[in-house]
């Protein structure tokens, strides 16, 4: 199962060093990241992301499916990647707690001049995570993806591919 966390920032400073510590404590084996992203919004609306040149222990078919999460989150109205893969993922995705109400509070998260830290976690030490991100402030939403969820939306990737 993996915790897929977006904590919105007013500010790119602050969510940048918000990132920093994230990978500080997949450093630390504090959180086990399959994926990690800042999401900065610019005063035109233009999204702009960051993903760190390289996650320890993640799978190709994880990147993948964060990649398809980020996508699906960030970008909906203009995606095209994913052509008529969009509906049979999105259902997937509603059933896993990724439903159109949280990527609604997704998106009124992270307004223009606004950034997010995008999290997908396998594992995290909730008692050290939460005091160490706690200094950044920040709105927090959280869902979960089961395993089978994350099997059901990899084989719908490969399907894709």
């Amino acid at each position: 199962m993996s915790d897929l966390i977006v904590i919105g920032y007013e500010d790119h400073q602050t969510a940048r060093r918000a990132y920093d510590e994230v990978q500080r404590l997949q450093s630390d084996f504090i959180v086990d990241l399959r994926g990690l992203a800042i999401v900065d919004v610019d005063a035109d609306g233009k999204t702009h992301v960051d993903t760190p040149k390289r996650i320890i222990g993640t799978s190709a078919v994880s990147g993948a499916l964060f990649g398809m999460l980020l996508g699906l989150l960030f970008f909906v109205p203009g995606m095209a990647l994913l052509g008529g893969a969009v509906g049979v993922l999105m259902g997937v995705l509603s059933k896993s707690g990724i439903d159109a109400q949280f990527r609604d509070r997704v998106e009124h998260l992270i307004e223009p001049g606004h950034s997010a830290v995008v999290i997908m976690a396998a594992k995290i030490t909730e008692d050290k995570f939460g005091p160490a991100m706690q200094q950044f402030g920040g709105t927090l939403l959280k869902t979960s993806l089961s395993d089978s969820d994350e099997k059901e939306l990899a084989e719908e990737l490969a399907g894709q591919g």
